[in-house]
């Protein structure tokens, strides 16, 4: 069963389709440039583009960077603040004449992750924290997930956490891996007191750096690399349809 899956990012909005029985993409990934400002119309003309592309005529998911409850848009942190209490799920429906499911872009890969990556055949708490201009998670108890765990939003030394540990805070404060590392590893151990998970998988950008940082990481839970990398948003995605 092919569906369209469609990753929401603050840098970029990228799609393909998707073999929902085995996780691969059956078409190459196709990306634009997320608008700037990144309002309800820009993003919906930008998902518009995305399905002409493929010329797709069916049920798509898209990936979104907020909390979404039952389709409402509830948080605006790294989108613009128009998208509060818009009815996103209806929103991109009517645009693209599709039916269309949009979730938490960490929950969509957290999806992916359990069903095809490292998270496969995994019981007890599995978390998925996706590491790029913002920090994303996702929480799974025995394979079930727990939608919007917005816990990149937790307070540590007085500011919120992703404005502390993301990779778009290492870059522009040009910190070295073993600085950046050492602030990431405090929000572990904070996940970890909170929450005493029996997994955590790094995903989002950082993830395909791994080497540059895990080795400094020091927690009593098992850490991994995500398996699916940059494609997991669009095959949680896609994932996500098959409800429709």
């Amino acid at each position: 069963m092919e569906l369209l899956g469609i990753d929401i990012g603050g840098s970029g909005v990228k799609g393909a389709l998707v073999d929902a029985a085995t996780g691969e993409l059956t078409t190459k990934r196709y990306r634009i440039a997320t608008p700037q400002p990144a309002t309800p119309k820009a993003i919906s003309n930008t998902v518009v583009r995305l399905v002409k592309h493929f010329g797709w005529k069916g049920a798509l998911g898209c990936g979104f960077p907020a909390a979404i409850s039952k389709g409402v848009v509830r948080t605006a942190s790294n989108i613009d603040d128009g998208w509060l209490g818009i009815e996103v799920s209806d929103l991109f429906s009517k645009a693209t004449g599709n039916p269309t499911i949009v979730l938490n872009d960490a929950d969509a890969a957290g999806l992916a992750e359990m069903k095809f990556g490292a998270g496969k055949n995994r019981k007890g708490i599995v978390f998925i924290i996706t590491v790029g201009t913002g920090i994303g998670t996702a929480a799974f108890s025995d394979g079930c997930l727990f939608p919007n765990m917005e816990l990149g939003h937790l307070i540590m030394n007085d500011k919120i956490a992703e404005h502390f540990v993301s990779d778009a805070v290492r870059k522009k404060e040009e910190l070295s891996w073993k600085k950046w590392s050492k602030r990431f590893n405090s929000y572990l151990l904070e996940i970890e007191r909170l929450f005493w998970p029996d997994l955590i998988i790094i995903g989002g950008g950082a993830s395909k750096k791994q080497e540059k940082f895990f080795m400094y990481l020091n927690t009593d839970i098992e850490i991994v690399p995500a398996q699916l990398l940059n494609e997991a948003g669009i095959i949680g995605a896609a994932l996500a349809a098959k409800s429709l």
